[in-house]
Formats: structure tokens, sequence, C-alpha cells
């Protein structure tokens, strides 16, 4: 599929992305339809994947765009069904997390270059600073989403695992990281089940996201009322116990229980080595 690609398809592509608020379909190739198609795959079956596909994944990982090339990422491959289990347990009990055959965790990682500030025996005065830590959990989100975007491609399904953070400390001593390093979250990896739905979920309208020159939000109101109609379609269709967008907003964020104990995660950063100021 090339810029010339059928405007049909492209439409379909948006449609299904945005529901009844479609966008003007523009240039368009291979590269965006597979990113319109992202989905979260919750159900793997249990076939390794071919040889040499984590490497090609953390190649692409590195090609990520990196602030000033200082790296501030690592990920540890885990596919040991037992610390898959332990880890699962951490999530709240995924499941998907002991079925897809590897698991990545992506680490914010300053303990790499602390190394090389003992090895040279000086002071990083910036390492401390919220702007530092901050960077490293950039990188390794760049980083994550390009090794998620190559393993579709490939025809892998993905699902992002935020609860990892519900107990960083028990993740790091799982995987043996050094202090300064905190896994920021997991990534499924495997060959998706045919059997269980993985529908692509609407997203909230352009107009909502999309600011030309300068924010606002007179229309916000409105885009949220259509966005909730097409959210409650998806949530039933897919059998999902919130059913409106507005909904998982409130049961997200109004109680402080739905953070699953990340609530102290100041607490625990400090406990973990890291100066967060």
């Amino acid at each position: 599929m090339d810029s010339l690609a059928p405007a049909s398809s492209k439409a379909h592509a948006l449609q299904r992305r945005y529901g009844a608020a479609v966008p003007a379909a523009g240039p368009w190739n291979d590269v965006i339809a597979a990113l319109l198609e992202h989905r979260s795959v919750r159900a793997y079956r249990p076939d390794p994947l071919p040889p040499g596909t984590l490497e090609t994944l953390v190649a692409a990982a590195s090609s990520a765009a990196t602030s000033s090339n200082m790296q501030w990422w690592s990920v540890v491959a885990v596919s040991d069904p037992a610390v898959k289990k332990e880890l699962a347990k951490i999530a709240g009990n995924q499941k998907h997390i002991e079925q897809c055959p590897l698991f990545l965790l992506w680490v914010a990682d300053m303990a790499r270059n602390q190394r090389i500030a003992d090895a040279e025996k000086t002071t990083f005065e910036t390492m401390p600073w919220l702007e530092t830590f901050m960077v490293a959990a950039i990188d390794a989100a760049l980083a994550a989403q390009n090794a998620t975007v190559a393993a579709e491609s490939l025809g892998l399904g993905t699902v992002y695992i935020g609860a990892m953070r519900n107990d960083p400390q028990r993740v790091a001593e799982l995987v043996g990281l050094p202090k300064q390093a905190v896994v920021v979250f997991g990534l499924c990896v495997g060959h998706p089940d045919p059997a269980a739905k993985a529908e692509v979920k609407p997203r909230l309208p352009q107009s909502s996201v999309l600011h030309h020159g300068r924010y606002g939000a007179t229309g916000e109101a409105a885009d949220r009322a259509a966005y909730d109609k097409e959210m409650a379609a998806f949530s039933s269709r897919n059998e999902m116990q919130a059913t409106t967008w507005t909904q998982r907003v409130k049961n997200r964020l109004g109680p402080i229980a739905s953070m699953n104990g990340r609530e102290r995660l100041r607490g625990i950063l400090a406990a973990m080595g890291f100066e967060v100021r």
C-alpha cells in the first residue's frame, strides 16, 4: 500500500480508530496502516517466537530517538514460566503475562551512567534531578514503542503492562536490577490467540487532542458525549464492565485504591536509590 492507496481502505482504517468522527484521509502507506491497526492483545498461543525475534525487536528499540544519545534504558527479556507467574501476581493476576512466550520489562536505567561516574571518579551533578529521571522514563517508552511497532509488523500481538509499578521493588528483586534502575512497564509479546477478540479500540476525536496554534477546549463536552457513545458500543461488543469513557476515567482516577500501591512510588524510588529532586 502506498500514498495512492484506495480512499476506502484509508477511510475504513480511520473509521475503526475514530468511529463516527473520521478525520480527513491524507497521505498513506503500509506503516501508517499498520499503526492504525494497533490493538491490545490479552490472549496468546503458547508457540515460541521465531529465532532472532527478540534481537530484532531490540534493534528496533535501539533505533528510537534518545535524548542526547544518553540511552537511559535497558530491557529484561523474561521467558521463565516461574518468573512470569510471579510478575503476573504483581500485576493483579493478569494471565496473559503467563501466556505470552516473551515478556519484556522496560527499565529506566540510570545505573549504567552512575557506573560511568564511578569508573571515571567524577560526580554527575544532574543525576538526582526530576528532569533526568523523566528523560530516562521517556527514553524507555520511546524504545518500547519502536519494539511494539516492529512486533506488530511481524504479525505478533502486544499489550503494555503498567502494573509492574504496583511493586517495583519486588520486580527489581525478581530480575536482579541494581539501584537506580526501575521497571517502568512491561510488554507482552506473542502470537495472538485467534479465538479471542482483540478489536481496534476507538480513540478520542482529533478535535479533542489536536490544537492549532493555541490550546482550546470549547468543543470538549460535545466530543466527550460522542466518544462515550462510541466506547459504550465498543464495551458492549467486548463485554467490558465500564461502559463509557467518562465512567472509565471516574473509575481510574476517582478512588486512591485504583492506584494499587503506586501512590507510594516516590518513597519506593528513593528506597531504590533514586534522588528525584
